[in-house]
């Protein structure tokens, strides 16, 4: 069974290291996690001078990783070494970590974070930290699992979350979890121990209108509401920077598809576990689907390309604003 990075630190609070460990995966949120509570919590602040090296896998061989690994710790349970960007080591040299880890030091601890690719499992080298250190594989969370990941992040933290305020953050702060648990820690201090997160306080600490944002533009859009698109839309021209059209278009597109997902499920009553949606919001995408068949759905993703080349220049000398292309967009797909 997989370990998970809560298991991890706190088999690494009570003591129980291992030689190596290797943080890998596509989340970078739970390596960055794992990274600062090795960095800050393992060595004592008044002793990392001594017993804390911090290399980058660009500047470094495996060779000086090791012999850092095996320097002996002045007053801390270990030397730890912690290895940012270890993906950068050459590959060849990964070789060497499988000899030391035959004989590791028992006093150092060395932490890889191998970002946005795999150590390959058909190495010596993976097969030698599997079988003495523990290997972190970061789990994926897909688009539709985010607001069950932020509900479940609120509620480690102590507090709750409505159903509406879970959704504003999901669809306009986007899937980056690092950046959605900067914004909920905005939150945490202005409320009392179980408390619940409303959409007015994440429009108040956030600044995403409870009213003006995708997640409301999206549910006009599938009702073909023009007055509410337009009064959103023009929300979004008249505050660019809070709204850029190149955080809107992908999330448009997912909803798209989700449209598309429910037009096609043979069981209706599996909905909400499919589009990752709470059961409360599936009739806003049953609306959705009477009004957008497939073939208008298809479309519907063409103009969307189309906004997003438009915005980066193609066929655009500069004369029409992001403002100008989102307002032609929502003409376009609700007409």
């Amino acid at each position: 069974m997989a370990i998970t990075e809560k298991q991890l630190i706190a088999d690494a609070k009570a003591g129980k290291y291992k030689p190596v460990y290797l943080l890998t995966g596509e989340e970078n949120y739970y390596i960055d996690l794992l990274s600062d509570f090795f960095e800050n919590e393992v060595v004592d602040s008044s002793m990392r001078d001594f017993d804390l090296s911090v290399m980058y896998g660009r500047d470094v061989d495996m060779a000086t990783v090791i012999n850092h690994a095996k320097r002996y710790p002045m007053m801390s349970p270990v030397h730890l070494v912690l290895v940012k960007e270890a993906q950068d080591i050459d590959t060849r040299q990964w070789e060497l970590l499988a000899t030391y880890l035959q004989h590791p030091s028992e006093k150092g601890v060395i932490v890889f974070c191998y970002r946005h690719k795999k150590l390959d499992k058909r190495t010596a080298a993976y097969k030698a930290i599997d079988k003495h250190g523990v290997v972190y594989e970061t789990p994926k969370v897909w688009d539709n699992q985010i607001p069950t990941w932020i509900k479940n992040e609120v509620a480690a933290n102590g507090f709750n979350i409505n159903e509406k305020a879970t959704y504003i953050i999901a669809e306009s702060v986007g899937s980056e979890l690092g950046k959605i648990v900067n914004e909920l820690r905005k939150l945490y201090p202005l409320l009392q121990p179980g408390a619940t997160i409303t959409e007015d306080l994440v429009e108040q600490q956030i600044g995403i209108s409870k009213d003006y944002n995708v997640f409301e533009l999206q549910k006009a859009i599938g009702r073909r509401d023009p007055v509410m698109c337009n009064r959103i839309v023009n929300h979004f021209a008249a505050n660019p920077k809070k709204n850029p059209i190149q955080m809107m278009l992908p999330v448009l597109y997912g909803y798209f598809l989700k449209v598309m997902f429910y037009h096609q499920l043979e069981n209706k009553s599996d909905a909400a576990k499919v589009l990752g949606v709470a059961p409360s919001f599936v009739k806003d995408y049953a609306t959705a689907a009477a009004n957008y068949p497939l073939g208008k759905l298809a479309t519907c993703i063409g103009y969307l390309y189309d906004a997003d080349l438009r915005s980066k220049g193609v066929r655009n000398s500069g004369s029409i604003t992001d403002g100008e292309l989102m307002k032609e967009l929502i003409f376009k797909v609700i007409h």
